[in-house]
């Protein structure tokens, strides 16, 4: 996710990785780590639980995402200070069940469903008890698992902000997306989809079963084809793989059009010559994306693909799988029960 670049924006402050508090109380189970390093430093332990602030609502989580973000923050590539002695919780995807509010929520109250994404600076998704706000959470949509809900937060919003805030994708335009079997292309795909685009993607040879499953109207196996061989004049191009795809993208752009990339800023150079609208997208929270989410994935028009469930024990194993780059939809960590199992 736009990680290197989010070096300016937040590599500064310590709490990436959300701190546990050092107070006493009831306990937790959490995947933390007391330094940065490799998957290993992922450990099964017990923490103190968080209390919420009056702004805040505590969610008792039942599943958590894991994204390709909370490996960076695991590797200490979003701060230049060293952690303190204290565990710290990564994790920034939640679904689960509102335990406890503060005085000043009003959206929700206890024993609801929810999802939520949580921000970069505050995390702390890898545990049985997580702090949202507001801002950050909606319902969870009903016709989905827990563990399918939490695999949503995180990519498909942004998927949203790049095609639909940046991009501003319109029905019957001609969208190419870079990388559609991953966390965030599959739900790009199925975003430009529900508005009415047609869609070509590119993914693996393993991978081309999934594309058309999703409704890719032109699937590309880009180990066996070139896209600029057979893509020309597309309105919009979202870059969700390493940016050494960019360019080779600027040239079979319309003009006018926009190549929006989640991965590294587009050549400014290149887009002014070939008359693009260009932009790299880092997504925020925002549950009013969340709510627009819900209705899409509760009207059949989006459904999370997750390809591995791990218990929170494993969080090391999945980092080991999300640190490939051939993830195949969303990884999943189990955290807790479903209501009423």
């Amino acid at each position: 996710m736009r990680i290197l670049r989010a070096l300016t924006v937040i590599g500064l402050i310590a709490s990436a990785v959300s701190s546990v508090p050092a107070a006493t109380g009831p306990l937790m189970k959490a995947a933390a780590l007391q330094q940065y390093g490799g998957p290993e430093v992922l450990k099964l332990q017990e923490v103190p639980r968080p209390e919420p602030k009056d702004d805040e609502v505590l969610v008792r989580v039942i599943a958590a995402g894991v994204n390709p973000v909370d490996t960076y923050v695991r590797q200490g590539r979003l701060s230049e200070r060293s952690l303190d002695k204290q565990p710290m919780i990564i994790g920034y995807d939640i679904a689960g069940v509102v335990e406890k509010t503060g005085a000043r929520i009003t959206k929700f109250k206890a024993g609801d469903a929810v999802y939520a994404y949580l921000p970069i600076m505050r995390g702390g998704g890898y545990a049985e008890f997580a702090i949202a706000k507001e801002g950050e959470m909606s319902l969870k949509p009903k016709n989905i698992d827990f563990e399918k809900a939490a695999a949503v937060p995180l990519a498909a919003t942004t998927a949203w902000q790049a095609l639909i805030d940046e991009a501003k994708i319109d029905k019957g335009q001609t969208v190419l997306i870079h990388g559609g079997s991953g966390g965030v292309g599959h739900f790009a795909i199925q975003i430009a989809k529900a508005c009415g685009a047609k869609v070509i993607a590119t993914a693996s040879t393993a991978n081309q079963d999934l594309l058309k499953q999703l409704g890719v109207d032109q699937p590309i196996d880009y180990t066996t084809t070139k896209f600029q061989n057979v893509v020309k004049d597309v309105d919009v191009v979202l870059n969700c793989v390493r940016a050494d795809t960019l360019p080779a993208s600027y040239g079979i752009v319309k003009k006018g059009g926009a190549i929006v990339s989640i991965t590294g800023d587009p050549d400014p150079a290149e887009c002014e010559k070939h008359a693009l609208r260009c932009s790299g997208v880092m997504a925020h929270p925002d549950a009013n994306v969340l709510d627009e989410l819900r209705k899409l994935i509760e009207a059949n028009k989006i459904t999370p693909i997750v390809s591995q469930t791990s218990p929170l024990a494993d969080a090391a194993k999945a980092h080991q799988q999300i640190e490939t780059r051939h993830t195949r939809g969303k990884i999943v960590l189990r955290v807790g029960d479903e209501p009423g199992r």
